[in-house]
């Protein structure tokens, strides 16, 4: 009797029960720190757990001569609420991702093709830990920390990156200060920078004030 109680409770039970598994995201509803809200799983497919867009080369026309294509929560869903996510990195020749900072992520590099130089800066007493990574090798950059990746070959590199969030965040510290409206005095305060340095990396970035 107590086994035929338990089979039927295990029926009502088990069609909702992967619903606790996973919390693929609602995209159209607001993502905040926590995550976003979970799609009905009912409406879930296989797809939601397959990005593929890392197979394409980023393009690396542009000023810093490299591309980031991020494998975020946004591009794919179904790492919503479970504590990681990826990119790929294109570095053509003298590409580089300039120092920037991941506020609420680590990030781990591996070099799938080319030499990547890279490195970090401890928040405490500045200490730069910087490495030319080859082929195979990995790196880890700490949560916060300022960090950078430089080709360090004369052909294309290629990285991949994971991170322990699902939305790591991005600030990359040239744009923060020079491509937006940030006015020109207060960043010669704050940077010590000379108001002609300051102009002429505004007008490669785009800035203004």
């Amino acid at each position: 009797m107590l086994y035929i109680i338990f089979l039927t409770a295990l029926l009502f039970v088990t069609p909702s029960s992967h619903a606790a598994d996973f919390c693929v995201a609602k995209l159209k509803g607001f993502g905040g720190p926590s995550g976003y809200a979970c799609r009905d799983p009912a409406k879930v497919t296989v797809d939601d757990f397959i990005f593929s867009g890392l197979g394409i080369p980023g393009n690396t026309t542009n000023i810093i001569s490299a591309a980031v294509t991020p494998a975020f929560v946004q591009q794919f869903p179904g790492l919503n609420g479970l504590g990681l996510s990826g990119g790929r990195l294109d570095l053509a020749a003298g590409g580089v991702i300039p120092l920037h900072t991941h506020p609420a992520a680590s990030e781990l590099l591996f070099v799938a093709s080319g030499k990547i130089t890279a490195g970090f800066i401890s928040s405490g007493a500045n200490v730069v830990y910087t490495k030319t990574l080859m082929k195979g090798d990995l790196m880890v950059f700490p949560q916060g920390l300022l960090h950078f990746q430089i080709n360090a070959g004369g052909y294309p590199a290629l990285g991949i990156v994971t991170f322990n969030s699902p939305e790591p965040g991005l600030q990359i510290t040239d744009f923060a200060l020079f491509a937006n409206n940030f006015p020109t005095p207060l960043i010669e305060k704050s940077t010590f920078l000379d108001e002609a340095t300051i102009k002429k990396l505004k007008s490669v970035l785009g800035g203004t004030g």
